[in-house]
């Protein structure tokens, strides 16, 4: 089992820099990579409202002053690998982008570095093309908000060692993470289907005039999210029986939605440049400081959430 002490993050983003003050927070020294050095008072910034958020909400017994001394900025490779015993990839979902940063980041690793991308689809066994030693290889996709939110998948490639998941879902448990390790890559992994098939079938119930999305949206979260938050859906079939659920299969599978296609409800908002809360307009309209409310409501029921899981 690797005894991680120094972290090496790449991509101070919204889920990097959320990804980085956890390693912190957790004691590790860090290492952030500047692909834009002038950034550094923001992305700073970001840290500390990350860290004080975790400090005020006695996530964490640390102070801001000892959790930024364990964060590091450097702009060059070198530097920020020196020592690293873990790497984690939070840039663009871009693949020939993450295949260069990869190329360059095996350069100064020691043969025993982990690394690690947290990209929410992208193959694995595609990224590590450019990989001398891709048996080293995992993906450790944190879901958002990554410093609110427990999951991690822990995805192997083709050529990913047993040992290396092993001691990413290691890594991760000492995060205060609740890590899942997957049997093989798949697009989308595990969280990400399930949550298009949702969306895709909620987007479908709505354009059929069946439901309104506000209506959609009620039925989840007063039902199934309340349930699968206990009781995943597997589980909920097999307590509910499975011949109920295949009797259901029967006659509802052909009615649901097929599309093997770009969605054509969110092509169609997109090309009215309707984003959601970024534009102030996607299905919902959201006016003033509406977005920004609940935002505060579900972080805050986050945090309570993990109170308990730290209970």
């Amino acid at each position: 089992m690797t005894n991680f002490k120094t972290i090496a993050c790449f991509g101070t983003g919204t889920m990097g820099s959320a990804i980085a003050a956890q390693f912190a927070l957790a004691g590790f020294e860090t290492n952030l990579f500047l692909h834009h050095p002038d950034q550094q008072e923001t992305i700073q910034e970001r840290l500390n409202a990350i860290i004080l958020e975790a400090i005020d909400h006695q996530l964490t017994n640390d102070n801001l002053v000892s959790v930024n001394n364990r964060l590091h900025f450097h702009d060059n490779y070198a530097d920020t690998l020196a020592n690293a015993d873990f790497v984690t990839e939070s840039i663009s979902e871009d693949l020939a982008l993450k295949q260069t940063v990869w190329h360059q980041i095996e350069q100064h690793v020691t043969p025993t570095t982990i690394l690690s991308t947290n990209t929410s689809g992208l193959s694995p066994d595609d990224i590590a093309k450019v990989l001398t030693h891709p048996e080293r290889f995992v993906v450790a996709h944190f879901w958002n908000p990554a410093q609110l939110m427990p999951l991690v998948e822990v995805v192997p490639g083709q050529a990913t060692t047993d040992a290396t998941v092993k001691d990413t879902v290691s890594l991760m448990r000492q995060l205060g993470k609740h890590p899942v390790a997957l049997k093989q890559a798949a697009l989308g992994f595990v969280g990400n289907r399930i949550q298009a098939a949702v969306l895709r079938e909620a987007l479908h119930i709505v354009d059929e005039g069946i439901a309104s999305p506000a209506a959609v949206d009620e039925v989840v979260k007063y039902s199934l999210g309340r349930r699968w938050n206990l009781v995943g859906p597997i589980a909920s079939a097999d307590l509910g029986g499975l011949d109920v659920f295949d009797n259901i299969s029967k006659y509802l599978y052909a009615e649901l939605d097929h599309t093997t296609t770009e969605d054509p409800r969110l092509q169609a908002k997109v090309a009215h440049h309707e984003l959601g809360l970024k534009t102030g307009h996607g299905f919902y309209d959201w006016d003033g400081d509406q977005g920004a409310s609940i935002v505060a409501e579900r972080n805050a029921k986050l945090i309570d959430a993990l109170k308990h899981d730290h209970d």
